[in-house]
């Protein structure tokens, strides 16, 4: 096998012979300016070129392949849900004594009825529409303030399943809170409780509308502050054009009403309080909430992306 010696010499320095000096001899204990220092065989540097030719031949490497959707979600939302487990309990507990009060101070005002229908669909959507609505918006509206989004931008994650993942974690811990709300106000107005199952269709609807509202609110925020304000300013919303019967409003305010999120699940969730529900209307209602609710959180993964490149 051949070998190659290989040399060191002294870089930008002049030899002997140029400043007038001999060269040291073999028995000269002194070191000479090049010597042998290493054998490197042949066959080594002509694969390694053979290597190097091929790698260029090939072209660039292929990328890995994209992340899809659902997976990215799933571990998104798993996240989410470990990081909020320690604050379920108190925001179990403000939502739902929030709401659980509103209704013992309207059974003074209200005696029963369609107000009374309004009342109790209304403060039980209310509970979603603290954590998913307020909530959701301080939690991105912190997150954009301090960085994390670029953690976010650096995982193989769609801006959907960030979006989608925050927003399921945060309505998931809305349905306890909800269904004690739903049955506390039936006991308290004397209304049935035949249908309560269909709030296995608005928590998620109404959830996914104001969770979608919720995160827009927090990405477009300039600051943490506004981001709080907006949220506060849409629960207040939620909560006088939602648990306030609709027949004592005037109509500018039925108006504005109507373009609130949670308006069509607060309604589709008050007519299954009568003895003969009309389910064409509560599907109507249910699937105009999930119209909304897929045009939010549109609207929050295209506000995600903007703040995400800034």
């Amino acid at each position: 096998m051949a070998t190659v010696p290989v040399r060191a010499t002294a870089p930008n320095g002049p030899s002997r012979s140029d400043l007038g000096q001999n060269e040291p001899s073999e028995n000269d204990p002194s070191e000479g300016e090049q010597r042998d220092v290493s054998v490197v065989p042949a066959d080594a540097l002509q694969g390694a070129a053979r290597a190097a030719e091929e790698r260029q031949a090939a072209g660039p490497a292929e990328l890995g392949p994209k992340a899809r959707l659902w997976p990215s979600l799933v571990a998104v939302y798993r996240a989410q849900l470990s990081r909020a487990r320690v604050a379920r309990i108190p925001l179990l507990f403000v939502a739902t004594f929030q709401s659980v009060g509103i209704m013992i101070l309207m059974r003074g005002v209200v005696d029963g009825g369609g107000e009374a229908r309004a009342v109790v669909a209304g403060s039980a959507v209310l509970v979603v529409a603290f954590v998913a609505l307020n909530l959701l918006a301080q939690y991105f509206g912190q997150l954009r303030a301090s960085g994390g989004l670029d953690h976010y931008a650096t995982l193989p994650v769609p801006p959907a399943a960030v979006v989608l993942g925050a927003a399921g974690a945060y309505a998931s811990f809305t349905a306890p809170g909800t269904a004690v709300t739903a049955v506390f106000g039936c006991l308290l107005f004397g209304l049935p409780m035949t249908h309560l199952w269909v709030l296995l269709a608005v928590i998620p609807l109404a959830g996914a509308a104001l969770a979608g509202l919720g995160a827009a609110l927090g990405l477009l925020a300039p600051r943490p502050e506004f981001a709080t304000l907006l949220g506060q300013l849409g629960m207040s919303a939620a909560l006088l054009l939602g648990v306030l019967p609709p027949e004592r409003m005037p109509q500018v305010v039925r108006l504005a009403r109507d373009l609130l999120p949670s308006t069509y699940g607060v309604e589709a969730f008050a007519r299954t309080f009568g003895s003969r529900p009309d389910w064409g209307f509560v599907l109507g209602d249910l699937a105009v909430c999930a119209a909304v609710g897929v045009i939010s959180l549109a609207v929050a993964t295209w506000a995600y992306r903007r703040a995400a490149v800034r």
